[in-house]
């Protein structure tokens, strides 16, 4: 139920061009107990007037100089297409063209004049508890749309951080910290957005190449974590963590999944074909992948491997640079040496131990 204090304190436009009749009106509204009325003879004043109060009801008239009632209501209907407005049409014009008129351009009730008072307050009554319970709802559509947007933040959050683990948890078999997929990520999200991508393509790079080496876990520590060279069988089988990895991440509808599941299986494919597992070249490599593999290389060439010490920054730049064409996309080498400054920052801000 509606209380009577919010129904006496809704806020009412009275529109007519005659002031008698706006003087009756206020009498009335008045003296039931309504406090929170405005009047104005001018139609002109209606949509700004509107705008700045948000009124409950308007009470319109039809015959006005400047602008009738109908294209005050079709103005309204302009400005304001996604509110309800209820307008009850108080006029002295019975015909049954300007009674459809006025019901197609937005009146929710009519009244001829001259009209009882307590007719005329029935009717105002009425309008205003159906606008009132159109607010509630709005404020519940509100705050329910608020409570699916925490929750779905929320799981998508969850969502996340499971993805990142599960990386890191690939990154763990070789990498002791675990820094290389924080960096490498936050890397191709600096080259991302350096080739110009959308913002949600940008993020969704970010959250999933953390998973491009999970297939590692796949992988015997005979073979992962050997220092020194690969024999041809080794080597074999060391490449199956692209496959594993897309096979662990599987189809899942997610978007950051799909992409995840890409990067483990493109992320060692070359330019120009002669990576694995499947000698992609050129731009049949996804984008995410030919961003994500400049990235991991990069950071996996300047990191502590078993197999290896760590390149100098200048060594390891020179390699992508030389690279362009062969191993990497020429497009994303260059947007790389732009962005060599931000990238530095980020192995700055995120370093190994042994490195720190």
């Amino acid at each position: 139920m509606i209380d009577q204090t919010t129904l006496y304190s809704s806020s009412i436009l009275i529109v007519d061009d005659n002031s008698t009749n706006i003087a009756l009106l206020e009498d009335i509204l008045e003296e039931e107990g309504y406090d929170n009325y405005t009047s104005t003879t001018d139609p002109r004043m209606v949509v700004d007037l509107h705008a700045k109060e948000k009124f409950d009801l308007l009470l319109l008239d039809i015959r006005m100089p400047y602008m009738n009632g109908i294209e005050v209501m079709l103005a309204l209907r302009e400005k304001n297409h996604s509110d309800y407005l209820p307008i009850l049409v108080l006029t002295a014009q019975t015909d049954q063209q300007t009674r459809q008129q006025a019901l197609e351009a937005g009146a929710k009730d009519f009244l001829t004049k001259p009209f009882d008072h307590w007719e005329v307050l029935l009717r105002i009554r009425n309008m205003l508890v159906t606008r009132h319970y159109y607010k509630r709802q709005v404020v519940r559509g509100d705050i329910l749309e608020k409570q699916v947007r925490e929750r779905t933040r929320a799981l998508n959050e969850a969502q996340l951080e499971i993805v990142r683990r599960l990386g890191r948890a690939g990154e763990y078999r070789d990498n002791e910290t675990g820094a290389h997929v924080i960096r490498m990520s936050k890397v191709a999200e600096i080259l991302a957005r350096g080739l110009g991508l959308e913002d949600e393509m940008c993020e969704r790079i970010l959250y999933a190449s953390p998973m491009h080496d999970v297939g590692k876990i796949a992988i015997p520590d005979a073979i992962l974590l050997k220092p020194g060279p690969l024999d041809k069988n080794e080597w074999e089988i060391m490449k199956s963590h692209t496959t594993f990895g897309s096979d662990i991440m599987g189809d899942h509808p997610s978007d950051v999944i799909l992409m995840a599941s890409e990067l483990a299986l493109c992320h060692h494919e070359w330019w120009n074909g002669n990576g694995y597992p499947n000698g992609l070249k050129g731009d049949k490599i996804p984008l995410c992948a030919r961003i994500a593999t400049v990235s991991d290389v990069f950071d996996a060439l300047m990191s502590h491997r078993p197999y290896k010490e760590p390149w100098p920054v200048e060594k390891a730049v020179a390699y992508i640079e030389e690279s362009a064409g062969t191993q990497f996309d020429p497009q994303v080498v260059e947007v790389f040496l732009a962005s060599l400054p931000a990238i530095m920052a980020v192995r700055k801000e995120h370093p190994d131990p042994e490195n720190g």
